[in-house]
């Protein structure tokens, strides 16, 4: 597994390039498929492909503005946007290293790339001005465990789990592969789950710095039990 290779703090780099984008995060030992179109985007991966194929993945942060600037009722379009265009704009204080593991080229000048999560980091200070993409300073070792792998998967509710999966699933009209499900590790199963959540930033930032394994699956059923809940008129939470 390509995880395999990063298995101390200094297999891991303390700067690299910064991919911000709202609503989407990547966690340890998970991949996460998308695809790049923006220019100053495109650039950043011909830049990493020749080298170790690390980028960072983060979430804009929500900007504080003034009273005289655009207000709460209107955001401005970087506030909006899945990757603002202002490159001073404020990020998370944690993202996640994503190793490149596929991409191809499309005919309509985008990319299609898969990353495969690394390690959680602290973002510390942006450097290096002279390119269109960011590139930050980072610190992963609050994150040191993730290189260890989910050791505390034993302490997770597995089977709680794959019931309000399923209760989730009916309540939205959603199919699975359940096979494949039940061939996944814990740990698999509830980073997965939560990079391809359906909920909002501020929902997915909390499970991204979710401490323990344990800890991230518990506010993921918690989330998917007001969902069931709220569908059902304050049924289907189990207990």
């Amino acid at each position: 597994m390509i995880t395999e290779r990063y298995n101390k703090l200094s297999d891991l780099p303390s700067s690299l390039p910064v991919f911000p984008l709202r609503g989407i995060v990547l966690l340890p030992r998970t991949a996460l498929p998308f695809n790049i179109f923006e220019p100053r985007y495109l650039e950043m991966i011909d830049d990493v492909l020749g080298g170790e194929r690390l980028i960072g993945l983060i979430q804009p942060a929500s900007k504080t503005r003034r009273s005289d600037e655009t207000s709460a009722d209107e955001p401005d379009e970087d506030e909006r946007s899945e990757s603002p265009q202002d490159r001073n704009w404020p990020l998370r204080k944690a993202g996640c290293i994503g190793r490149i593991t596929g991409f191809e080229e499309q005919d309509n000048g985008r990319m299609a790339i898969t990353l495969t999560g690394i390690c959680r980091f602290e973002l510390q200070a942006e450097t290096n001005l002279t390119k269109p993409y960011r590139i930050c300073d980072i610190n992963c070792e609050p994150y040191a465990s993730d290189l260890a792998g989910d050791e505390d998967e034993g302490e997770v509710d597995r089977e709680k789990l794959l019931s309000l999966l399923r209760l989730y699933l009916n309540a939205n009209d959603m199919t699975a592969d359940w096979r494949s499900i039940h061939r996944s590790s814990t740990g698999y199963l509830v980073n997965t789950l939560c990079i391809h959540s359906p909920y909002g930033p501020e929902e997915k930032q909390a499970l991204l710095e979710a401490k323990t394994l344990n800890i991230r699956a518990e506010i993921l059923m918690a989330l998917a039990e007001m969902e069931i809940a709220s569908k059902n008129e304050g049924g289907g939470t189990l207990q």
